[in-house]
């Protein structure tokens, strides 16, 4: 089972997953949350809490690189679990994706906080 949250700060959608990324339902969700934010300028993917991800998930990661970059969002992964990178570094998809670093994260949400009209 897969619990999906979505902050939304300005042009920045976090989406932050907690369980397993395995079985069709779970990976549909993560479809719908993503394809969801056309508003955002930047999805964050947070992948902390993810305990299994499977070929399917490997691959709905990979698409949704691709349909994010079709929309001109920019699209990151963030603190994945050890077993998340390994299945990616395994299935050779590691470098269509980005993992952005602590700094990067606290750069955007600054970025974020700081546009005008927003709350802080």
């Amino acid at each position: 089972m897969l619990n999906v949250t979505v902050a939304s700060i300005g042009e920045l959608a976090v989406v932050g997953c907690e369980g397993r990324i395995v079985a069709r339902e779970s990976i549909y969700k993560l479809r719908e949350a993503v394809i969801s934010q056309t508003d955002a300028r930047i999805v964050v993917l947070e992948l902390s809490e993810v305990r299994a991800l499977g070929g399917g998930g490997v691959g709905m990661l990979v698409f949704l690189q691709r349909w994010a970059r079709g929309h001109n969002i920019r699209f990151l992964l963030f603190h994945p679990s050890k077993l998340v990178q390994s299945k990616l570094e395994s299935a050779g998809s590691i470098a269509e994706l980005y993992i952005a670093s602590v700094g990067e994260m606290q750069a955007l949400l600054a970025y974020a906080n700081s546009r005008p009209g927003l709350p802080a």
